[in-house]
């Protein structure tokens, strides 16, 4: 058998914390570490003066063989003494995701890709779709596929099934890789945190469909695409990561399409990426994303 690589070792873990900021916080966490036989490898920390937080994410390694739960456990009384919202995980640890789509599948696509390839630190456990276009696709990639047509009678029983599937497979991240539904109050309270969603950026100027016609028709030079966390108010979640492409006059209205397909997927497997290696810590309406 070969020897595991770096990333794949079990002795590696990742805490993530975020508490109001008081001096002593790294002083306890670093000697909590120290104390319990485990070498940091990375740490980053953010202070917020606008909110009077604190965040921070640490990698370390074992030197001894360690139970993750007995970890967890003994850290609870340094979380309890700072007020810490605060998460252990291995390092390795590959999240659960589920992905949602309509009729749109570069994203879906690109997911599925990078996911096989080892670039995203995923397992892919379900692809959810209203309409039955990627079926194939995702078969062909093993992938479970559930139909879910949605209408305005059947919206609430839809919301109850994927909220049935996300229990059975234990999805830890929802992915609306260009899912062209608007999600309930009701399934965002019950998954805070854990979607994620990716739209062009013209967002509000061009509303609509075909907003890159609409944009086309404007003369615009930079297209973008924004990628988020879903709440209740529609595309105003805490920004995780976007991405920009200068444009010129040259381009016709389909070749803008396609610009913005690429732009959207990079900006979508960032934020897949960095919520799934536990480097993005929620701030109010922020984010704090230590890539």
């Amino acid at each position: 058998m070969n020897a595991a690589s770096p990333a794949e070792r079990s002795d590696r873990y990742v805490l993530t914390l975020s508490c109001p900021d008081k001096p002593g916080i790294v002083h306890a966490v670093s000697s909590y570490l120290f104390m319990t036989g485990c070498n940091i490898e990375d740490s980053q920390q953010f202070g917020d003066r606008d909110t009077g937080l604190f965040f921070m994410r640490v990698q370390f390694s074992a030197t001894a063989p360690v139970d993750l739960e007995k970890l967890r456990a003994s850290f609870a009384a340094v979380g309890d003494t700072f007020a810490m919202d605060w998460q252990l995980h291995e390092a390795a640890e590959r999240m659960r995701v589920l992905i949602m789509v309509s009729r749109f599948g570069h994203c879906l696509n690109d997911l599925l890709f990078r996911a096989r390839l080892g670039a995203l630190p995923v397992d892919i456990v379900g692809v959810v779709s209203n309409h039955t276009d990627f079926a194939e696709l995702s078969a062909s990639y093993g992938i479970p596929f559930h139909h879910l047509p949605v209408t305005a009678e059947t919206k609430a029983d839809a919301e109850a099934e994927l909220l049935r599937i996300v229990d059975k497979e234990r999805v830890e991240l929802v992915v609306l890789a260009r899912y062209m539904q608007v999600i309930s109050d009701d399934l965002c309270s019950r998954l805070p945190g854990r979607i994620i969603n990716i739209h062009h950026s013209f967002l509000p100027s061009f509303k609509g469909a075909r907003p890159y016609h609409q944009a086309h028709a404007r003369g615009v030079k930079l297209i973008g695409a924004t990628a988020h966390y879903v709440t209740a108010e529609l595309d105003e979640g805490p920004i995780i990561e976007q991405e920009v492409q200068r444009v010129g006059h040259n381009l016709t209205p389909q070749q803008l399409v396609a610009a913005g397909r690429d732009v959207e997927c990079q900006a979508l497997a960032r934020a897949v990426k960095w919520h799934s290696e536990h480097r993005v810590l929620l701030n109010g309406s922020r984010t704090v994303v230590f890539s």
